[in-house]
């Protein structure tokens, strides 16, 4: 194993409840009762241990009098007037006690004169959804709020009927409301050549998951007589400066997974994550999710447009680069804990974190705390949906000295992530994107959480 971390700066502490190893050893000196039995007595053994340093400072072998102030005196909010609904506004937004949780820049990756890209930050999400002011952007030429009243959608080429959708007449159809994740290709691109960025969110954070809303793109080309036998790919233009341009195949589209979409997450898309319109491509790479989109053209060979011929493609061992590599494989890893997070004392921990495949559900997932010498079944939590995230968890008890945490996820064709080692076999060591290999985490005697990767 080799340590490539970097000084992360610094330290997040784990939000977890953490629990004696005294505790848990009582709790496993009883037998195996069930794991609400098991938390249950844990979370007493913990409490009671918790107690007795309390007591015996004064040489007392109970509890003393008095409490926690916070219960025993009544805080300002339960004595006075809250704010009125008029303060926030209009628009709610987090806690001030939330202000750290927030997407960060990286001056990685293509740059422009603004910043290209932003992480969410993965390790401090709940769920699969990903709360749309901390989505990840990735943008090639900065990102616009458009007019809807005045943005255009357009259909062409191989159609008996070239159309000009307003946004009012997009809307008016009938629509359907999916959730999928969006995962950039170059996501994890860093690790590809040996550099550990020190958190999760560095890591992994070009990923979220939304519930977009839209109309199927199927429904638009038959409103347009679009000649679904002999067009076999359509090209999507954005209307950014970039003039972002991605080649889908039509069998995608044909599925009727593929949207036209306006809403995230219940309400209009933001500004930055394509407003007023943009294409939602269940399972392929976030590039080919083209935002503010105003152009579809139906043809009967792919594009080779520029970001199809110079970026988005992958070197090979010999030379060769593979083009078109659009789905983004089953693929994991742990968020909690995760690099920069620190464990504060031995004893039980919730190992948490995502999964996801660009080719159906996650079927498995599982969990390494000795660099993969052994695995245990992690629980997957409702819902498993299609080409979404799913979440995982596995209760672990922490004896306090090093352990390396992976996970693995299998999706439902079979497939099963890879170590690095059996990717790099196949892939050489040049590569840029599409990196799904399995992410280790170095948990130290100390607790902190260290980006590691074992050869």
């Amino acid at each position: 194993m080799k340590d490539e971390s970097i000084n992360s700066g610094r330290v997040q502490k784990a939000p977890e409840n953490f629990l004696t190893q005294d505790g848990i050893r009582t709790v496993f000196a009883e037998g195996k009762k069930g794991r609400r039995d098991f938390i249950r007595n844990a979370f007493a053994a913990a409490a009671a241990g918790a107690a007795a340093p309390m007591a015996m400072a004064q040489g007392n072998p109970v509890p003393t009098e008095g409490g926690d102030p916070n219960i025993l005196n009544l805080p300002e909010h339960a004595t006075g007037l809250g704010q009125g609904v008029a303060s926030n506004n209009g628009y709610g937004v987090p806690s001030k006690f939330e202000s750290n949780i927030q997407r960060r820049q990286s001056p990685g990756l293509t740059q422009t004169t603004q910043a290209s890209v932003s992480f969410a930050p993965l390790q401090s999400l709940f769920g699969i959804v990903t709360p749309s002011g901390l989505h990840f952007e990735r943008h090639h030429q900065g990102w616009w709020d458009i007019d809807p009243s005045k943005h255009r959608f357009m259909i062409n080429g191989m159609v008996k009927k070239p159309m000009v959708f307003t946004m009012d007449e997009i809307m008016r159809l009938p629509s359907v409301s999916r959730f999928h994740f969006i995962e950039c290709g170059a996501n994890t691109a860093v690790d590809w050549g040996n550099v550990a960025v020190p958190t999760v969110q560095y890591t992994h954070g070009m990923l979220s998951c939304s519930e977009f809303t839209g109309v199927p793109l199927i429904t638009l080309l038959e409103l347009a007589g679009a000649d679904l036998k002999n067009g076999k790919f359509v090209l999507a233009e954005g209307g950014d400066g970039s003039a972002m341009t991605r080649t889908i195949p039509m069998s995608l589209i044909t599925s009727g997974e593929v949207l036209v979409a306006y809403g995230q997450n219940g309400e209009m898309l933001r500004p930055e994550n394509g407003y007023p319109l943009r294409l939602i491509v269940p399972g392929v790479q976030g590039v080919s999710w083209v935002k503010y989109l105003r152009r579809i053209e139906v043809g009967d060979k792919p594009y080779a447009a520029k970001d199809e011929a110079v970026h988005y493609i992958d070197l090979q061992p010999g030379g060769l680069h593979r083009q078109y590599t659009n789905i983004q494989e089953c693929k994991s890893v742990v968020t909690t804990p995760s690099g920069g997070q620190v464990l504060l004392d031995k004893g039980f921990y919730n190992i948490t974190g995502l999964a996801w495949s660009g080719k159906g559900k996650i079927k498995r997932v599982d969990v390494s705390t000795d660099g993969g010498r052994n695995w245990r079944q992690a629980r997957l939590e409702t819902p498993v949906l299609s080409k979404a995230l799913t979440r995982f968890n596995l209760d672990w008890v922490w004896d306090g000295k090093p352990a390396i945490i992976q996970s693995r996820a299998q999706d439902d064709t079979g497939f099963v992530q890879p170590t690095y080692q059996q990717l790099r076999a196949v892939r050489g060591t040049r590569s840029i994107y599409h990196n799904n290999a399995i992410q280790s985490w170095l948990v130290q005697e100390n607790g902190e959480v260290k980006n590691v990767q074992i050869s």
